[in-house]
């Protein structure tokens, strides 16, 4: 019964406050006001009158009531700087930690039950850098204090910790204030307001924050570079360890605005997407999608055929796309941009060093202001039991392994059931493979909604992939025919099933994992997890080295690592004069099975899980002429809103050329258009984009103002006579 019992006494006590407008006793009016009678009551009962300001203040505090700001006004102005500083250092101190244990008592074994999974990061930097991030809230107040105590009782921090660092962190702010206060009792007329020592203690008070920042950042920087010898001198502005999406896009921009810059990259030009990922697994997916449309010609109006084709020279395609694309990437390219380009392996040696092993086992060091660390990320390999008995693939190695094969492998066997290896798995059967596809997971790409999940598994099964769901898989091993896989498959309230598999190519694709390894990194204590730990700037332990794409997540896309390379690079050049947060809020990404699926923003299962209100709007692309004429009038389009508003909270689409449909949505969130907008813009007909306005107009119609509506049929119904 504690935690009632004290809930109704707090909020008694604040309604108290509010009901006989108390705060009203804490203004600069009352305060100029009560000047005089409050200075006698202070000659008279010194000690008294100390000890009442010192527990009103508390209390205060303690109850997160409006009024602390005035009341340290008026410690300046009624007990002088040290003596008000003393007063109010301690009082504010101790209220707000009676506040931190309120919060903490009340509120935070609910919290932990309802947020606990997404608490743990939060609770693990807190246990790590707790202190200096309180500080730093202390020092610079861009969130009222009181906010600061709640929201810290929810976290692990210590009760010490929090005292001391809050008693020290606010010390600062409190002296600029209470010196305030001292000007501010001198005013006795309208000439008093123009003091130069009361003007320039409240610009005090404005740049304090500023000053504090600036502070903090040195103190910062005096700390993790302790021990570090920094470079009169600098070889370069900026090095780049990677030449992948990130590590491209980053020197592109040093070079563009003049600065010297390094890539370092010790394997191809272009990193995976060129060639092992995003470009060679959609030139594969064209050819099976053709081989696919020629079994089906019928659909068109023409003779269904058996394609008949060489794999070899499918595979031959398949490079020649990457040739073609390669000079995009290339070291010629860049080094005519202004790119120094190091062909070898980068490894950081102290802040502003990096040894480069070259391809010719030469090694050099070079120095640069700054460092972005764009390493990418390569094929995840778990520990699955007998895995290192058996061969295997990934889609890192695939493309060299079925380079020179004749024909495709006859039995492919897929583990992972994610965007990788749903497109494989249906290029490979596509192309006359016996795929089997295994997920542990129930269902295949379990990010999205449970509906797109069943639509990609319909169009696999179609193809004749054999997909099983819910599979731990037990062993690997070797036989004569080429690899044994045992799975226990879990059957709803049949308890495990136990399957035997038997293919001739294994393939993983399990996910991909951050190049964490032989760069440095750990060497010099900075922070690896899964990917490399940075904050908003992208700056990792050490301001001046930066880390983007891949090997720093979230997103493991193409477009999300260039649009990371921006506010590196940048921030990494010019942050001394601003700095540019990484905005993660509209993210796109698209999964190139057929037919392709596309998403920005929340789905469904993702707003539900955050409890953000919703409805949805639906068309279905069965309705859509282009994509009757087309033949691909399967899908839908799916855009979620805010209850009864057009605002765009999240879109996902299944169907032909879905990643090409979402740009428009992708626009429409970023500058905040709404359905109503799309509504408004003419689409050309016949065009698959024209779903985008019926979506639009399935909202509008569903919205429509009946009222008015049955307002204007009396009036059209009055006009006919």
């Amino acid at each position: 019964m504690r935690k009632p019992l004290l809930l109704i006494l707090l909020v008694l006590v604040i309604a108290l406050f509010f009901i006989f407008d108390l705060g009203d006793w804490f203004t600069l009016d009352a305060l100029k006001q009560q000047q005089a009678h409050i200075a006698t009551l202070r000659a008279e009962s010194p000690w008294l009158m100390a000890g009442g300001f010192f527990v009103l203040y508390v209390v205060l505090a303690a109850l997160s009531l409006p009024g602390a700001a005035i009341m340290t006004l008026a410690a300046g102005a009624f007990f002088g700087v040290w003596q008000g500083l003393v007063l109010v250092s301690f009082a504010s101190s101790i209220g707000a930690t009676l506040a931190f244990l309120v919060s903490r008592f009340l509120l935070r074994d609910q919290v932990q039950q309802r947020f606990g999974d997404r608490l743990k990061a939060i609770d693990k930097g807190i246990n790590r850098d707790g202190a200096f991030y309180l500080f730093t809230l202390r020092l610079v107040p861009v969130f009222p204090f009181f906010i600061i105590n709640l929201l810290m009782g929810l976290t692990a921090l210590p009760i010490r910790t929090f005292y001391w660092v809050s008693q020290l962190g606010m010390l600062p702010g409190t002296l600029v204030y209470v010196n305030a206060g001292t000007q501010l009792a001198a005013i006795n007329s309208l000439s008093g307001i123009l003091s130069p020592t009361l003007l320039a203690s409240f610009a005090l008070l404005g740049i304090f924050p500023l000053l504090a920042r600036a502070v903090l950042r040195l103190i910062q920087r005096r700390k993790v570079y302790r021990g570090f010898n920094k470079p009169a001198h600098f070889d370069c502005n900026l090095i780049v360890i990677g030449a992948g999406a990130a590590g491209l896009v980053s020197g592109y921009i040093a070079a563009a605005v003049k600065a010297k810059v390094t890539l370092i990259e010790g394997g191809n030009m272009g990193g995976d997407c060129l060639n092992t990922g995003c470009v060679p697994s959609k030139a594969l997916l064209r050819s099976a999608k053709l081989a696919h449309q020629m079994r089906h010609a019928a659909h068109y109006g023409l003779t269904s055929t058996a394609p008949e084709f060489s794999f070899k020279r499918v595979m031959q395609r398949v490079q020649a796309v990457i040739n073609k694309i390669a000079p995009h990437d290339s070291v010629e390219r860049y080094t005519k941009l202004g790119v120094n380009v190091l062909q070898g392996h980068g490894k950081l040696v102290d802040p502003w060093t990096v040894e480069v092993t070259l391809s010719n086992g030469d090694v050099q060091r070079l120095t640069a202001r700054s460092i972005i660390i764009a390493t990418g990320a390569s094929a995840a390999v778990p520990p699955l039991p007998g895995l290192d008995k058996v061969g295997y693939l990934t889609s890192d190695t695939l493309w060299q392994a079925m380079a020179e094969r004749a024909s495709p492998p006859a039995r492919l066997l897929i583990l992972g059931g994610g965007p990788i290896g749903c497109e494989l798995a249906q290029a490979f059967a596509r192309l006359g493979s016996s795929v089997t596809l295994v997920q542990r997971n129930t269902r295949l790409m379990p990010k999205e909604d449970t509906e797109v999940s069943e639509w990609v598994k319909q169009a696999l099964v179609a193809d004749g992939v054999r997909v099983l769901t819910d599979c731990d898989t037990t062993q690997l091993a070797p036989i004569s025919a080429g690899i044994r896989l045992e799975v226990n498959q879990v059957q709803v309230n049949q308890g495990d099933t136990p399957l035997t598999l038997e293919a001739d190519t294994l393939l993983l694709a399990l996910g991909r994992r951050a190049r964490l390894q032989g760069f440095g990194l750990t060497e010099l204590g900075i922070t690896t997890e899964r990917t490399v730990t940075t904050n908003e700037y992208l700056e990792t332990l050490f301001p001046n080295i930066y880390a983007a794409g891949d090997v720093a997540g979230p997103y493991q896309f193409t477009h999300t690592a260039a649009h990371m390379a921006w506010y590196a690079s940048v921030n990494a050049l010019f942050g001394h004069f601003k700095r540019f947060k990484v905005d993660y809020s509209i993210v796109p990404w698209c999964t190139f099975v057929d037919p392709e699926v596309a998403r920005v923003g929340l789905n469904e299962q993702e707003a539900t899980a955050q409890h953000i209100a919703y409805e949805v709007t639906r068309f279905n692309l069965s309705e859509l002429d282009r994509a009757i004429t087309d033949g691909s009038d399967q899908g839908f389009i799916k855009v979620l809103t805010p209850p009864g508003k057009d605002r765009i909270l999240g879109v996902t689409i299944v169907g032909e050329h879905a990643g090409d449909l979402l740009a428009e949505y992708v626009l429409a969130m970023k500058h905040g258009l709404g359905l109503n907008k799309i509504l408004g813009t003419m689409h050309v007909y016949p065009t698959l984009a024209e779903a985008n306005k019926y979506v639009a107009g399935e909202w509008k119609r569903a919205h429509a103002p009946k009222r008015i509506l049955a307002w204007l049929s009396r009036y059209h119904r009055w006009r006919r006579g």
